[in-house]
């Protein structure tokens, strides 16, 4: 038996829009994902995960200034708890964490292009506030 579900296409998209897509829950699709990456530093983390497969907690801290310890710690299990990203412990001498992108979060990458793409486009219209 095969699970995989088939995707309606952007141009069938285009016109289903229209007459407003739910969930079979009734809600909006792209909600859920929205609500996940909520947060100042949940989007800037993720943007790490895209440079490196691996990456541990000091190399994060590193790459992103003005995150405090506890803030970093609250968005790497907040993520994780959302199924983004992906914690290994290595028992081993010294001790220490991985993070990665799951699988779930590795097929963001397609949308954080999409987002690129319109940011490069709309780069002189964007307020600098956002810059």
């Amino acid at each position: 038996m095969n699970s995989k579900k088939e995707y309606m296409s952007y141009d069938e998209y285009l016109v289903k829009v229209k007459e407003g897509i739910v969930t079979e829950q009734g809600n909006c699709p792209v909600t859920p994902l929205l609500l996940m990456l909520q947060g100042k530093w949940k989007t800037q983390v993720l943007y790490e995960f895209c440079i490196h497969d691996r990456v541990r907690f000091g190399e994060l801290k590193k790459a992103l200034p003005g995150i405090t310890n506890t803030m970093l710690t609250n968005t790497l299990r907040d993520l994780e708890k959302d199924g983004l990203i992906v914690r290994e412990q290595f028992n081993e001498i010294p001790p220490h964490v991985e993070y990665s992108f799951s699988e779930m979060g590795r097929d963001l990458m397609p949308v954080f292009y999409a987002i690129m793409v319109w940011g490069f486009k709309h780069e002189d219209e964007i307020p600098v506030d956002f810059k």
